[in-house]
């Protein structure tokens, strides 16, 4: 398989990752987890997740001689894809465990048991921004 197509299909993947963590967390409740993720947090990570997906493609399918299809058009798309998988790992450590005295177990919801669902979508996700960069890197998009 090209590695053109495996950015392509990464990058549908990470748009997934993107708006299902939005729709999980922004039911009111904060989503699963011991901790509740703030707004602040979960606006940056879909902002950055929609800014970094509309340069992102539009690096990819402009062609060389266009602004978009620029190497700083990359980078601009590279860095907003960095600021989602930062905002992402931030988002797992709802699932830390909490010690003391007054600690509350997990809240679950009806998405999955535990936290398997966010760790395979954010962990996949810095999977996915590592594979964008090095395909950036050597000129493999």
């Amino acid at each position: 398989m090209s590695t053109q197509v495996i950015v392509y299909v990464l990058t549908v993947l990470a748009a997934v990752v993107v708006v299902l963590t939005r729709l999980r967390l922004a039911q009111g409740e904060g989503g699963a987890g011991r901790f509740q993720v703030g707004n602040g947090l979960l606006n940056l990570h879909t902002g950055a997740g929609v800014l970094a997906l509309v340069s992102w493609v539009s690096f990819l399918v402009a062609g060389d001689s266009s602004a978009l299809g620029s190497a700083t058009a990359g980078i601009v798309a590279l860095a907003f894809w960095w600021i989602v998988v930062v905002c992402g790992l931030l988002i797992l450590v709802r699932w830390l465990p909490s010690r003391g005295k007054h600690a509350s177990s997990g809240k679950e919801d009806t998405w999955s048991e535990g936290p398997g669902l966010s760790v395979l979508a954010h962990v996949g996700m810095l999977v996915g921004v590592c594979v964008f960069t090095w395909a950036y890197l050597t000129a493999a998009v």
